[in-house]
């Protein structure tokens, strides 16, 4: 068993727009961060905007199309420095992975809220695109947004679904009571107001929508006794913790979340937890699989993972961080070890009235 293929152009069944052009992407304009490009009449935008939104798009500025370089690595430039990991292809096709986990971990399911013929979709945080892109496939007939701080989505798209350059923490220039539902994956390593968040989330949900929030919990656990007391996974995982707490973030938030949901005031908050193997010690074939996907996830993202919370917070070298990981990976490739992360999926409803 191999890890997975190399990305590819999702395609939908009908007609697709291709919008993977910089050109093509649009950036959501918060007071005066984006601007109107010379000689553009913003009466004639041509973004995502219509009569159900707060606020206008604008054509990407250059500060929104370039991209940082560090360490070798590529790293987003609009609103440079919110998201501390790379950007770039290697971390692309990490995602990818990643959702591919997810998609075999959960049975195929995108979600566990139980929409009923949803309308608007935002996905925060889309990355790739790929969940958006398999939403707008599943739910025809529904507007499906995805944001991002980088316009790296796929080229072929269905025909409902947008994506928009912009920043989840920023206040949202979109319409109050207007989302069906708001969709939150793998965010637990930059989002560093969460309560903020789902209060923005519950304040543009319409009444009765949905809200889910699915996020690993990075704390390796072991059923078995087989994962030792200096396990190396476990150490860089504590130290990822402590350097991105220097960035306000919270790594371990996800056994917040419920809680988050209910102070805000959403209703029937419902959890589920699922056991993601690291490597392929499970006899199940499926979680085998996931298995793989995941180990192949840390394995691959080490590096990139590292380097800023390790350099940047906590002071190390780069020569330092790429030593120590050596043995990160030896911990993770070591199948005598049957650890696990927990993967949070909660969900919560906008109370009717």
């Amino acid at each position: 068993m191999g890890p997975p293929p190399a990305r590819s152009p999702t395609k939908s069944p009908g007609v697709a727009s291709a919008v993977s052009q910089p050109e093509d992407y649009e950036a959501v304009a918060h007071q005066a961060e984006t601007t109107i490009e010379a000689g553009e009449d913003e009466s004639s935008d041509a973004g995502y905007n219509s009569d159900n939104y707060s606020s206008t798009t604008t054509s990407l500025g250059p500060s929104v199309r370039d991209y940082a370089f560090e360490n070798g690595r590529r790293y987003h430039k609009f609103h440079e420095g919110t998201y501390l990991f790379p950007n770039d292809e290697p971390e692309q096709e990490r995602e990818d992975m990643k959702h591919a986990m997810i998609i075999n971990l959960c049975g195929g399911k995108l979600h566990y809220a139980p929409l009923e013929k949803p309308q608007n979709i935002i996905d925060l945080g889309t990355g790739t695109g790929i969940w958006a892109i398999d939403m707008g496939d599943e739910y025809p007939s529904a507007e499906v947004l995805g944001i991002d701080l980088s316009p790296i989505q796929q080229a072929w798209i269905p025909p409902n679904v947008r994506f928009l350059v912009d920043d989840a923490e920023c206040p949202w220039a979109y319409a109050k009571d207007h989302f069906d539902f708001v969709h939150v994956r793998h965010m637990t390593s930059s989002i560093k107001n969460f309560p903020k968040l789902v209060k923005e989330a519950y304040d543009h949900l319409k009444p009765g929508g949905w809200i889910e929030l699915q996020e690993l919990f990075f704390q390796a656990q072991c059923d078995d006794n087989t994962m030792p007391a200096d396990y190396k996974l476990t150490h860089w995982l504590s130290l990822i913790e402590e350097g991105l707490a220097k960035f306000d973030i919270d790594l371990l938030s996800p056994k917040k979340h419920p809680g988050y949901l209910r102070d805000t005031g959403f209703t029937n908050v419902q959890e589920r937890v699922f056991k993601v193997p690291i490597g392929t010690w499970p006899k199940n074939p499926t979680l085998k699989k996931v298995g793989l996907y995941n180990r192949c996830m840390i394995v691959d993202g080490l590096q990139g993972n590292s380097m800023k919370p390790f350099t940047k917070a906590l002071g190390w070298s780069v020569e330092e961080v790429e030593v120590f990981n050596v043995e990160v990976r030896k911990a993770c490739e070591n199948a005598k070890v049957h650890s696990y992360f927990p993967f949070h999926v909660v969900y919560a409803q906008k109370p009717l009235e």
